[in-house]
């Protein structure tokens, strides 16, 4: 199991777009993956676009995103970077 932690970068936040593109790159991986705000203990599915628009997560906020599987380390690694690199807005 691989977990990291960041912080949401992008001036609007988790909105519609960013949701899409972080969906869209997981559903990509193999492993079972959860999504959750830092120091709570709700886990998402980020592949559920739905799951990740209700969390209403505003620039600042830290997320967890935790995998495990047989791509674990490379699907964590390319969602904290997408979180990072502020979804290129």
């Amino acid at each position: 199991m691989v977990t990291k932690t960041t912080t949401i970068q992008n001036e609007q936040g988790f909105h519609l777009r960013p949701a899409q593109l972080f969906t869209e790159l997981a559903n990509k991986f193999e492993s079972e993956l959860n999504f959750s705000v830092a120091g709570q203990d709700d886990e998402i599915d980020p592949k559920s676009i739905l799951g990740l628009m209700a969390l209403g997560l505003e620039k600042g906020t830290a997320v967890t995103v935790t995998a495990e599987g047989p791509d674990e380390e490379q699907a964590v690694n390319e969602l904290i970077a997408l979180i990072e690199s502020g979804f290129g807005e």
